[in-house]
């Protein structure tokens, strides 16, 4: 069972900024989780899918929490 983390503002801005996202202070939660996850060329699923089989995602323990 995988521990349920919420990631904060601070963790996503730090991910945002290797990925180069600009306007990141800017976007919602979600937006920037999307954006992360675009960047990572994954899908943009944060919060779509309810019982996902990716826990490896740095999002998963609040997505599916």
């Amino acid at each position: 069972m995988s521990v349920k983390k919420k990631v904060t503002k601070k963790e996503l801005l730090e991910k945002a900024a290797e990925f180069k996202i600009k306007g990141a202070a800017k976007l919602r939660k979600v937006e920037l989780i999307h954006a992360i996850q675009v960047g990572e060329g994954n899908a943009p699923c944060f919060g779509t899918i309810d019982n996902c089989g990716e826990n490896g995602c740095l999002f998963f323990g609040e997505c599916q929490a």
